[in-house]
C-alpha cells in the first residue's frame, strides 16, 4: 500500500485521537451497552440500540486511524529547505486583490483550510510544488482561475 505523507504534529493528533478511542471512548460503550442489556428487552430498547450504533462508529474509527498510523510516512518539515514542498509554509499574495495568505501543505489527513492547512492533493499545493520566493503561480480553482505571488517560503 501507498504511504501516507503527513507531517510530525499531524501524526501525534492521529496517534492522540487513536488512544482516546481505546483507552476512554471504547470502555465507556461497554459500559453503557452492559447497562442497556440489564434494562430487559433488547428489540424496543432504543439506549442499546444507540450504543451498539457509536461502538460500531468507534470501532470503524480506531480501525481507520491504526491504518493511517501504520502507513504513515511522517515528514519532518525543519529537516527541509529550498523550493516549495511538503511540509512549507507558504505565504502568497493574490495578485488580483493583494490579499495576502499563508498555507501549511499537509497530508490529506491533517488538511484543514480555515486553520491554514492546505491538502497537499489541494489544486493550490499541486501548483504550488517546486516554486521559488518571487514566482508567479496560476491556479484553476472552482471559482476561476486565480494568480499569486509567492512572498515567503518557511520549513518550520
Amino acid at each position: 500500500m501507498e504511504k501516507v505523507p503527513m507531517t510530525r504534529a499531524g501524526f501525534q493528533k492521529l496517534e492522540t485521537e487513536l488512544k482516546q478511542l481505546k483507552s476512554v471512548e471504547r470502555p465507556e460503550i461497554i459500559r453503557a451497552i452492559a447497562e442497556a442489556r440489564e434494562h430487559g428487552d433488547l428489540s424496543e430498547n432504543a439506549e442499546y440500540h444507540s450504543a451498539r450504533e457509536k461502538q460500531s462508529f468507534i470501532e470503524g474509527r480506531i480501525k481507520e486511524l491504526e491504518s493511517l498510523i501504520g502507513l504513515a510516512e511522517v515528514i519532518d518539515p525543519k529537516t527541509l529547505s529550498g523550493s516549495i514542498k511538503f511540509g512549507a509554509k507558504v505565504t502568497l499574495v493574490d495578485e488580483d486583490t493583494e490579499e495576502e495568505k499563508t498555507w501549511q501543505i499537509v497530508g490529506e489527513q491533517e488538511a484543514n483550510i480555515e486553520a491554514g492547512l492546505l491538502n497537499v492533493k489541494s489544486p493550490i499545493a499541486r501548483a504550488l510544488i517546486g516554486k521559488e520566493e518571487g514566482d508567479s503561480v496560476e491556479v484553476r480553482t472552482p471559482g476561476g482561475e486565480k494568480s499569486y505571488e509567492v512572498l515567503k517560503i518557511v520549513y518550520e
